[in-house]
């Protein structure tokens, strides 16, 4: 491996440690929050042209490894009983959500399909794929669809970049923005006060040499359940591989947090917190902003119009439910941005109870996102309103 290559994966392991202490030093910091700036300098990152041209496959592997390893340790301390009473609010605001985005989906392509073009419905199939799954189902559905490359990769570069400042806006005054519309979330878990303000003094536990011997154990274990998981999507169809991934991780992550010994170790969740960072940073450098340069602004239009309108839409009809601003936001996190970036957001609202559900939602949508995205593609290519 390069030496500027190892250097740039230093900086990614290495920045959520300084930001940590700055935020730990500078209230100001401690206010936007780790996980805001880490996103912010990943975004700058990005713009600096200090990446190589051939970075993209190192920061697709880090993605791919970081999350994996994040969910089983921010579950090992988890409390399970405590999640049953937020069955009928999740299933609530998972059915505004996917309402949300086929609606506005219908909506957008009467206003920005252009004449002329007869394939444009495609894009409404994939729009309903990846937000309502995710990447997987818009790299299924363009197969099954036949749209071309140039289509694929403009939705795709575009819903990177629209999706970016959807995300920072999420995490940074997403969840004061809300609480003047919808009611706040109201936990039951018991947390320690440093969880719930997001201390960051709660990371140093990671730097102590008598925590050292825990954490390895607990991170020797989400090793074991992520290459676990792993092997058991082998045994599925290469389009299931992401929907069996997450589960089994999920699934074992929550029964592993049933063993005493595994539940007790609370530096878990931090370790995990910490792997959040180092996501948020690559997933954010990722992000080209060059290709707004030429856009196709019917594209551009429709993907943003999908993203922020699904999003209001969603806003108002939990208004009207009662669903609070949390259950709300992981909501649309999961079916915009898909379960990966669940913990992100969860950390960022300091609001653990929401991680499992909210991953739920993802899975689900994971696993309806070709067949929704195939039905609104015919149906707007046949049946347009």
């Amino acid at each position: 491996m390069r030496i500027d290559i190892i250097l740039i994966v230093a900086f990614y392991f290495v920045a959520p440690a300084v930001i940590l202490s700055a935020c730990k030093r500078f209230p100001l910091l401690k206010k936007i929050g780790s996980i805001a700036i880490a996103y912010i300098l990943g975004i700058l990152l990005g713009l600096s042209k200090l990446l190589p041209d051939d970075i993209y496959a190192t920061q697709d592997i880090l993605t791919s490894i970081t999350v994996p390893l994040a969910i089983p340790l921010l579950l090992f301390p988890s409390k399970v009983k405590d999640w049953f009473h937020l069955a009928g609010s999740t299933i609530k605001a998972l059915l505004v959500g996917l309402f949300s985005v086929l609606f506005t989906v219908a909506i957008g392509y009467q206003i920005f399909s252009p004449e002329g073009d007869p394939e444009f419905w495609k894009v409404g199939g994939l729009l309903v794929g990846v937000y309502t799954g995710g990447t997987p189902n818009l790299a299924s559905l363009n197969v099954m669809l036949g749209v071309k490359p140039a289509t694929y990769i403009m939705v795709h570069s575009y819903d990177l970049i629209i999706g970016a400042f959807y995300f920072l806006f999420l995490i940074t005054v997403g969840q004061k923005f809300f609480n003047y519309f919808l009611p706040s979330f109201k936990k039951s878990i018991s947390l320690s006060s440093s969880e719930i303000e997001g201390n960051t003094e709660a990371y140093d536990m990671l730097f102590n040499k008598k925590a050292w011997w825990p954490i390895l154990k607990v991170f020797g274990l989400a090793v074991l359940i992520f290459a676990v998981s792993g092997g058991l999507a082998m045994l599925f169809p290469e389009d299931y591989l992401m929907i069996v991934v997450i589960l089994g991780i999920s699934t074992f992550s929550i029964l592993a947090s049933l063993i005493p010994g595994v539940n007790k170790v609370k530096e878990s969740f931090d370790l995990g917190m910490y792997l959040i960072l180092v996501f948020s940073i690559v997933v954010a450098s990722m992000v080209d902003l060059t290709n707004l340069a030429s856009p196709t602004f019917e594209i551009l239009g429709y993907l943003s119009f999908v993203i922020f309108g699904s999003l209001l839409l969603q806003l108002i009809i939990s208004k009207f439910v009662k669903t609070d601003t949390d259950t709300m936001m992981i909501t649309s996190t999961a079916l915009i941005c898909s379960p990966p970036f669940v913990p992100v957001v969860s950390g960022a609202l300091k609001n653990k109870e929401i991680l499992v559900p909210g991953i739920t939602i993802g899975i689900i949508g994971y696993a309806l996102g070709n067949y929704l995205g195939f039905i609104m593609a015919e149906l707007l290519h046949h049946w347009p309103l």
